[in-house]
């Protein structure tokens, strides 16, 4: 089985969703040893904002090929998302941009669009400074409606969310939020064993 792993914060060591996004691969890992793990950092290496002419030899088209046959290839995707302002960083949205491709994970037929990139399992470790789940914030969550958007429009539909949100509220708060992420990610993984 073909695990990819994508990080998208800024924040480097200080960063929740790295954390979370390495608890998820460990522990798939330690329940499948043969897992064949893929692992991009889209913060430390971006990926160049998505242009409609592109040169076959243009570095960043075929970066984007590349990119896009990890995704491909995949059965399992763990991806590292920090809410941004609201929404995903714009290195996660750049390779969203180069693996959203007509003709390879979706295609407009008689009845709309199609997705062709169904049967991957995807997780998501979402962190967030404040409370966006519930509460007067939520109407502000354009982060995890739009991953649940994007990869349901190529024909994903199993999407999980491991979520510690209020990291920026306190050193209590951000603690217990790890903590109950953490055991959101154990019983994740005992579901799938």
């Amino acid at each position: 089985m073909k695990l990819l792993h994508l990080d998208s914060s800024a924040l480097g060591a200080h960063s929740v969703s790295r954390l979370l996004s390495a608890d998820i691969v460990a522990l798939l890992k330690r329940t499948n040893p043969d897992l064949d793990v893929t692992y991009r950092d889209l913060a430390a290496q971006p990926l160049p904002h998505w242009t409609p002419v592109a040169d076959a030899s243009d570095p960043g088209a075929l970066l984007g090929g590349e990119v896009l046959e990890e995704f491909l290839a995949a059965d399992v995707i763990v991806i590292g998302a920090p809410m941004y302002n609201f929404s995903i960083s714009s290195q996660l949205k750049a390779w969203i941009d180069r693996v959203l491709v007509a003709g390879k994970t979706f295609q407009y037929g008689a009845n709309g669009p199609e997705g062709l990139a169904g049967g991957k399992r995807v997780i998501v470790a979402s962190s967030r400074g404040g409370v966006y789940s519930s509460g007067p914030a939520a109407p502000m969550d354009f982060q995890e409606p739009y991953l649940r958007a994007a990869l349901g429009f190529i024909g994903i539909t199993d999407i999980e969310y491991i979520r510690a949100e209020g990291v920026a509220l306190g050193e209590e708060q951000k603690a217990q939020s790890i903590a109950a992420a953490r055991e959101a990610i154990d019983a994740l993984v005992a579901e799938a064993a």
